[in-house]
């Protein structure tokens, strides 16, 4: 197999030490008259299918970033260990990348270069240990976090039109290599083969929009208006979540509701916390150890008051986010205590945002005296009613009669038969359609979705009519003036039509131009040939 014209020896001595880990230059190979085998070609097959492998997690890697704060919370949960797991996972997904995509882009070299692909014992080891890896962390997400399959779904709604070019200039270059490989094997079956897969490939690659669907895919003058922000415990990458801070940090980046989650104390007094334990978001370990693993609504008004509820948010950083904040923030943070709902209501009624929250524990024995004392507060807050929006399903009769002017928020789809209209659903943005979103919005029904902080998942349900979003990231979400992209549909089939017709003309272009390089190179192997076979035989002598 001769080299290929540009094709340095140096170069090709280098590349072989990389792949093959044997210092041994192009010539001596060449002399040795080494060729790459029906075995090699199986494992760079390997390697191939590892690399789209490992680039598909990658793809899924970046999309459960912005579910990846309650994967942080489940550990802590569970271990009492917090850590931001986002970094492992990326610096993790990016050496397991990079070494596949070195590998590859090594062997795409050596085969155009007209060199063996040997691949070394210790590369096949460890190709086959990613391999592993990936298949291991996949299995994991489909058995514990088996919605992120459905996250994935939608995001191909924001990724499918440049995801499909992508893939078309990337099976584009592949054609360089394959006909470099097809003009120096001998293998008429595996020639004819390689070329029916990849045929195959392309045109299914160039009709795939037709099957790619986006809400983004309008007019301009289509764009629903931009969904309202719902502070998901408030601004919790500002400040302390559940916090009054947070409450003012969220009303700063305009959002029109604050989402928070009350529990009752064992004295009756309704409080924001999110967790069944004090543990994540207060010092309880130093203030009460031996009371630190009970359940939040084991401490009276009193205890919690002492609780220092704003310092774990320096201290563990729980978003990057942490590390920006002013000197005058972080003192702000260090001065929070766990406020009770009568003060939340008191600061949501001067900054004239409505309130949406949870009661928990839903399962606990007293949750309907939980629910007369949340409504006493209530009703003697002096917060117009219809500021206040109830999402427990418990006793929720018994407030529609005590309260009727609060705003009833469903967490559930509607039924065929419902009894009274729904007028506001409150559900993870896994579980509606586009398609359910938009017959809601026509039936004039209010629909927040849960837990939105990517500007592209963003993107997506704004383009597909959503009424609101609750959100982490409202000081991100609150700068975006328009979807990341919105395409009509006559721009998107003109950019199909042209990077398909540009990506054909590539690939024939690929194979003349190796086939002529290859024809002129023919002669020249035969005379060197037996030049070799000259040399070899007085050497003999």
């Amino acid at each position: 197999m001769a080299d290929a014209p540009g094709c340095c020896h140096p170069c090709a001595t280098c590349l072989l030490c990389l792949y093959s880990c044997h210092w041994i230059t192009a010539e001596k190979e060449k002399r040795k008259g080494l060729r790459t085998t029906k075995c090699d070609c199986s494992w760079f097959l390997f390697l191939f299918c590892v690399f789209l492998f490992t680039l598909v997690w990658l793809y899924f890697a970046i999309i459960i970033l912005n579910d990846f704060h309650n994967f942080n919370e489940f550990i802590f949960k569970q271990r009492k260990l917090w850590l931001d797991w986002s970094l492992v996972l990326l610096i993790a997904t990016a050496v397991l990348i990079t070494y596949s995509a070195v590998l590859l882009v090594l062997a795409l070299c050596l085969q155009l270069c007209g060199q063996p692909l040997k691949l070394h014992w210790l590369h096949k080891t460890l190709l086959i240990l990613t391999a592993v890896v990936v298949a291991a962390a996949f299995t994991g997400l489909g058995i514990k976090w088996a919605e992120e399959w459905r996250s994935a779904h939608i995001s191909l709604q924001a990724t499918g039109p440049f995801l499909h070019i992508g893939i078309v200039g990337g099976m584009t270059l592949l054609a360089w290599p394959l006909a470099s490989f097809i003009y120096h094997t001998r293998n008429t079956g595996l020639k004819v083969f390689l070329l029916l897969v990849y045929c195959a490939v392309m045109i299914a690659l160039y009709l795939a929009p037709l099957g790619i669907t986006s809400p983004c895919i309008m007019e301009e003058n289509q764009l629903p208006p931009k969904p309202a922000l719902v502070g998901h415990r408030g601004a919790p990458m500002l400040a302390p979540e559940n916090t009054l801070m947070s409450l003012h940090k969220a009303v700063d980046c305009d959002v029109q509701v604050f989402e928070t989650d009350v529990m009752v104390s064992a004295d009756g007094v309704p409080f924001l916390m999110h967790d069944e334990e004090l543990t994540r978001t207060t010092n309880v370990q130093s203030v009460f150890p031996e009371r630190a693993a009970l359940n939040s609504t084991a401490f009276n008004w009193t205890d919690l008051q002492q609780l220092d509820a704003g310092s774990w948010f320096l201290e563990r950083r729980p978003f990057p986010t942490v590390q920006s904040l002013s000197a005058g923030d972080r003192y702000q943070a260090t001065e929070q205590r766990i406020p009770s709902l009568e003060q939340a209501l008191e600061a949501a009624k001067e900054s004239n945002i409505s309130i949406m929250f949870d009661l928990r524990p839903e399962n606990h024995s007293d949750y309907q005296s939980f629910v007369n004392a949340t409504l006493g507060v209530i009703l003697q807050s002096g917060i117009p009613l219809q500021q206040v929006l109830w999402l427990p399903d418990g006793f929720r009769e018994q407030v529609k009669h005590q309260a009727p002017g609060v705003q009833q928020v469903y967490g559930r789809k509607r039924l065929q038969n419902e009894k009274e209209p729904l007028l506001h659903v409150n559900l993870p943005y896994q579980d509606m359609s586009s398609e359910e979103i938009r017959q809601y919005r026509q039936d004039n029904i209010s629909v927040n979705l849960y837990v939105v902080n990517q500007p592209w998942l963003f993107s997506v349900l704004w383009c597909s009519g959503v009424t609101s979003v609750t959100t982490n990231a409202c000081q991100v979400l609150k700068e975006m003036k328009h979807p990341i992209w919105l395409l009509p549909s006559s721009t998107y089939l003109m950019i199909w039509t042209v990077a398909d017709c540009a990506s054909f003309l590539a690939i024939v272009w690929a194979f003349l131009l190796l086939k002529k390089c290859s024809q002129r190179r023919r002669p020249v192997e035969s005379e060197t040939d037996v030049l070799l076979t000259k040399i070899n035989s007085l050497m003999q002598e």
